[in-house]
């Protein structure tokens, strides 16, 4: 077989089996990283690197294999923008944590977010209870919106993997 194509072939291998192992792991874990899912990363980039090129270490070769993990991602989100089938394939949906105050602890358990994490990224966004929060929601990228019962205040996006507010958007 051709050098290339086998580094193609085996790099889109690697590519699929990354989207759906995120997918069935969750999304919380992506916004949620902690020094041990670092390592975990760290590690997993290493041990795929040889599956897609295998004995090809050349420059070419590491070229070639980023160029098709480049391109394969940009035609999945092009696929998931245009299917709405692909995109609930790939992508979950958001998840209600907190509402009015409580708990919404089939979804906690769902997604697998612990109370004391919730009251964590409540406490970022500013309040101090969640029995302040008017909702909290997991989104689809992994992140946690939070938005206040007080009418004054502004719903807070935060980024768990961040050390402060990434951006504050108006209710």
């Amino acid at each position: 077989m051709n050098p290339i194509l086998d580094i193609v072939i085996r790099s889109l291998a690697v590519y699929f089996f990354m989207v759906i192992a995120v997918r069935v792991f969750g999304k919380n874990q992506l916004s949620q990283l902690n020094a041990g899912d670092v390592i975990l990363l760290l590690l997993i980039s290493n041990a795929v690197q040889n599956a897609m090129v295998g004995p090809n270490n050349t420059l070419i070769g590491g070229i070639v294999a980023a160029l098709v993990l480049f391109v394969a991602n940009f035609i999945v989100k092009r696929f998931i923008f245009k299917s709405k089938f692909v995109k609930e394939l790939i992508e979950d949906q958001p998840y209600i944590l907190v509402k009015d105050g409580k708990l919404v602890s089939y979804n906690l358990k769902k997604v697998q977010i612990s109370e004391d994490e919730i009251l964590e990224s409540v406490h970022e966004h500013g309040m101090e209870n969640i029995s302040d929060v008017k909702l909290a929601i997991l989104e689809v990228d992994g992140n946690i919106s939070v938005m206040s019962i007080d009418k004054d205040s502004h719903q807070t996006h935060y980024s768990r993997h961040k050390t402060r507010i990434k951006r504050k958007l108006n209710p």
